[in-house]
């Protein structure tokens, strides 16, 4: 039997793989050589490797005559804008580099903001990893608040108060009449709804009295898009705005950039956005697939694209923003996921999946207590989030403003320098820079 040792592949930003060879043997320190986010200072353009290893073409391979972990902080430190090139994709030349000015204290110096940084680093480190587990912690606490609400319990002592609500079975005979009078007046044949089956019902979780599974086209006229890049020459067109798949988040609606596409005047009346329309995105990862908000007239004349259905209640007695807090639930994302189109980066719905969600509907005066439940709970749990997001963002902040000290010379402390002053091997910067000049001559002498 034969063992092959594989060693470390590196790239711009990091270990990309393994080799079963290599071209440096040690420690080293890595800089990109273009892919790097050199003009984000949150992120690291440098990062250190150790023993056999093969960096590829998109990388420097650099190493200190003094300290490998000093030149590792001062490279994050350092602003690249002046010292890259290109555009979409930026490139730090081998001249460039050469070009970058380089402090150099005595090396007892070095070796202490190292530690120095080291250690603040170290509990920097600890705190973000806390406020992230709690980032994580709000996830499963906004889990729970989801499932308890659309399994009845969040209303469960609300509900006992309560003497005449009406039975979901009653409200969508009530939607059905609606529809069958719909379709008369429009001269048009009405479809049959087929309930869920005895086998999908069978997997989902019992619900309280008066509350059913249905599924969203039950309750909901469900549409695709306007596509783009249709030919419309010799057509009476129009301008309009129209929401992409950017635009329509978990919950709201991000609107800062809304883009106009031309499209047939007819096409306004069918894809027009009216006030409580439900919006759903057709792909994503697991997180982001059939993603649900309301549109609440914030456009007029809005329409969307094919890459969003839109679901709009039947009835008065849908409480539209009940509807796509189901689809943040767990629940509703295993069944977008598990009958979606899978690809190699993300997963699509089509109509007819969005259509047989299984949904847990209730009376409207339920779906209403209901949403009040969850929004007074998840407000609060949005207010930690962005107190989180602010810390973490404020942590990189400090850890930036932490290495501007150390390389300004103001992390040290004077009693602290003084120690370095005191180790045997301290020098002036121009006496050690001197000597190594004087060993890399000998060394090349000796070639």
């Amino acid at each position: 039997m034969r063992f092959i040792l594989l060693s470390g592949y590196y790239g711009a930003t990091g270990q990309v793989g393994y080799i079963d060879d290599y071209l440096t043997d040690g420690e080293y320190v890595i800089l990109g050589e273009d892919g790097a986010p050199f003009l984000d200072h949150r992120k690291n353009k440098a990062y250190l490797i150790n023993g056999r290893s093969w960096v590829n073409n998109h990388a420097h391979i650099l190493k200190s005559y003094f300290d490998n972990k000093f030149l590792l902080f001062y490279l994050n430190s350092i602003d690249y804008s002046n010292y890259v090139s290109g555009t979409t994709r930026l490139k730090l030349t081998q001249g460039a580099l050469a070009k970058i000015p380089f402090l150099l204290p005595p090396l007892p110096e070095q070796r202490a903001i190292v530690a120095k940084l080291e250690q603040l680093f170290s509990e920097l480190d600890n705190g973000i990893a806390c406020l992230k587990k709690a980032q994580e912690q709000l996830k499963v606490y906004r889990q729970a608040v989801l499932k308890q609400a659309f399994e009845g319990e969040l209303t469960k002592a609300w509900r006992e108060q309560q003497t005449s609500l009406p039975s979901a079975q009653e409200l969508l005979e009530n939607i059905k009449r609606e529809r069958e009078q719909a379709a008369k007046l429009q001269g048009k044949k009405l479809k049959p709804v087929v309930p869920l089956t005895q086998a999908e019902l069978d997997g989902l979780p019992e619900l309280p009295v008066g509350w059913k599974w249905v599924k969203l086209s039950d309750f909901n006229h469900i549409l695709g898009g306007v596509t783009k890049g249709r030919k419309l020459v010799g057509k009476k067109t129009i301008n309009l705005p129209y929401l992409r798949v950017a635009n329509v988040q978990a919950g709201y609606l991000n609107l800062k950039e809304i883009k106009e596409i031309t499209v047939l005047e007819s096409d306004l009346d069918r894809y027009r956005l009216c006030f409580g329309d439900i919006l759903y995105t057709e792909g994503g990862d697991k997180d982001k697939l059939g993603r649900g908000t309301v549109w609440r007239n914030q456009i007029e004349n809005c329409i969307h694209q094919n890459h969003i259905f839109r679901a709009r209640p039947i009835s008065r007695n849908t409480v539209s923003e009940f509807v796509p807090y189901y689809s943040q639930t767990k629940s509703a994302k295993d069944y977008f996921y598990s009958n979606a189109k899978q690809t190699v980066n993300l997963a699509s719905i089509n109509l007819t999946v969005l259509s047989r969600l299984p949904f847990p509907y209730c009376s409207p005066q339920e779906q209403s207590q209901i949403v009040q439940e969850i929004e007074t709970r998840l407000s609060v749990c949005d207010n930690i989030e962005s107190t989180i997001r602010e810390s973490l963002e404020k942590a990189e902040a400090l850890r930036q403003s932490i290495l501007k000290k150390a390389f300004e010379g103001k992390l040290l402390g004077e009693e602290e320098l003084q120690i370095t002053r005191n180790a045997p091997d301290w020098e002036p910067a121009e006496k050690l820079l001197e000597r190594i000049r004087s060993e890399k001559r000998t060394a090349r002498n000796k070639h």
